[in-house]
C-alpha cells in the first residue's frame, strides 16, 4: 500500500522486486500509473487470499485503511522504515496478523522475506 509510478520511490522498487522474485503483487496507491506493466490500482483489492501487506504510508495516513486492512486478514504486515506505527501494530496483533518493522527490499535481497 503507498505504490507510486516514481521509479525512485522504494514502493516503485519494492514492487518490481516482488514480482521480480514471483510474488503476486497488487500494488495499491492513489496515483494512476504502473510499475514496471504492473498497473497500480487505485481502488481497495477486495482479494480473498492476502499474504503479505508492506506498507509505504505514515501513520497519519494509515489511519483510514485499518479496518480495510484487518479485514483482509493477512498473515503480516510489514511496516517499511518510516511507516512505524505502535497503534496500527498492536491492533494487528490483537487480530492476530503478524508484525514486522522491516524493510520489504532487504528482506527480498537477503532472503528472509
Amino acid at each position: 500500500m503507498g505504490a507510486s509510478p516514481n521509479p525512485s520511490r522504494y514502493s516503485y522498487l519494492a514492487t518490481a522486486k516482488l514480482a521480480r522474485y514471483e510474488h503476486e503483487v497488487i500494488p495499491f496507491g492513489v496515483r494512476k500509473g504502473e510499475i514496471e506493466g504492473i498497473p497500480i490500482v487505485n481502488e481497495l483489492p477486495q482479494d480473498e487470499d492476502i499474504d503479505t501487506v508492506t506498507l509505504y504510508l505514515n501513520p497519519d495516513l494509515q489511519k483510514q485503511y485499518y479496518d480495510y486492512i484487518l479485514g483482509l486478514h493477512p498473515k503480516r504486515i510489514i511496516f517499511n522504515p518510516g511507516t512505524e506505527n505502535p497503534e496500527f501494530i498492536k491492533l494487528a496483533k490483537e487480530n492476530n496478523i503478524g508484525t514486522e518493522i522491516a524493510c520489504t527490499l532487504v528482506l527480498l535481497s537477503t532472503e528472509q522475506y
